[in-house]
């Protein structure tokens, strides 16, 4: 029944989009965390600096690679060792053993950032030059790789026909139709030696300011987005069953799925019962109805109303 409701809602959000109605696009893209560029062959060195690599994407933190409670991982980076394959222009990467780096990372104590991970829309305002734009494009995708960030630069619209500068609720709706699970806007000419660029990170729970070159502004978005150090044990994952009301179309449905599937922690949300304007979803989150709490809480759109058949309950606010 539970998958009959599921596939009933998706069924009829694609009848939705294939009739010319706005929907919202699904996000989150996977990352490739164990596959790391090999520089200088397959000797146990070249190994090490390419564990260091993956422990730095693997956590989402930057100092990951110099961790004292992960040298064990590193110094024995050839046991981890699970293939060795062509990268996408031929060059010698290798790939290590996701499972097993992972469960060497929680023992020690450091947090495993989901591999699903925000797919994030970089925007620079006002638009570069073409060559601008390139060079700071390779600079950009080149930090976010090292850090495990799926981006992309493209040229959304910040502001309204007026010049008044888009909301965070306006621009994140306005990302999601590209897909987009979080906005990272720099404001500057990144073509300017030295230029510090005015930052701010949209998501649908938050926005975070920072002045910072380019590699800044990726570093900050991954260090706002990625689990802070420890959390993996300070917050066992577990799975929570909230009910949603004030959904009034499905558009709304499929809007609230993906704020939840979303949340920072978040590994699975999906609907286990839809009355009229209610739902009900069963969400698989590091912290529980804590950390479910704490996000819908704080995105603006959500307002915790009470308790029903021991569930949270909490009322959406459509935009």
């Amino acid at each position: 029944m539970r998958d009959f409701l599921r596939g009933v809602v998706f069924a009829r959000l694609i009848w939705l989009v294939c009739c010319g109605v706005s929907a919202v696009c699904w996000a989150g893209r996977p990352v490739r965390v164990y596959e790391v560029d090999l520089k200088g062959g397959q000797t146990p060195a070249a190994l090490q600096d390419a564990m260091r690599e993956a422990l730095v994407r693997a956590t989402g933190h930057r100092d990951s690679g110099n961790d004292p409670a992960l040298a064990s991982v590193i110094t024995g980076a050839t046991t981890y060792v699970k293939a060795y394959a062509s990268g996408p222009r031929g060059e010698s990467q290798v790939v290590f053993d996701g499972a097993a780096v992972e469960r060497a990372i929680m023992a020690a104590g450091r947090t495993v950032w989901e591999r699903e991970r925000p797919f994030t829309l970089v925007v620079l305002s006002p638009s570069p030059p073409r060559a601008a734009e390139d060079a700071a494009r390779n600079t950009l995708e080149q930090v976010a790789a090292e850090r495990g960030l799926p981006i992309s630069l493209v040229p959304l619209a910040v502001t309204d026909a007026s010049g008044n500068e888009l909301g965070r609720d306006s621009v994140m709706q306005v990302a999601q139709r590209y897909g987009g699970d979080a906005v990272l806007l720099g404001r500057g000419d990144p073509s300017v030696a030295g230029a510090q660029l005015q930052w701010t990170l949209f998501s649908d729970f938050a926005s975070e300011s920072w002045t910072g070159a380019l590699e800044t502004g990726i570093d900050r978005a991954v260090d706002t987005l990625a689990p802070a150090q420890g959390a993996s044990l300070a917050e066992t994952e577990s799975t929570a069953v909230v009910q949603i009301e004030g959904l009034n179309n499905l558009n709304d449905y499929a809007v609230v799925e993906r704020m939840l599937e979303g949340m920072p922690g978040a590994r699975r949300a999906s609907v286990l019962d839809a009355r009229g304007s209610s739902a009900s979803f069963s969400v698989t989150v590091r912290g529980g109805l804590d950390a479910i709490d704490r996000a819908l809480t704080a995105s603006g759109r959500f307002v915790r109303s009470g308790t029903s058949d021991a569930h949270a309950v909490f009322q959406y606010r459509s935009q």
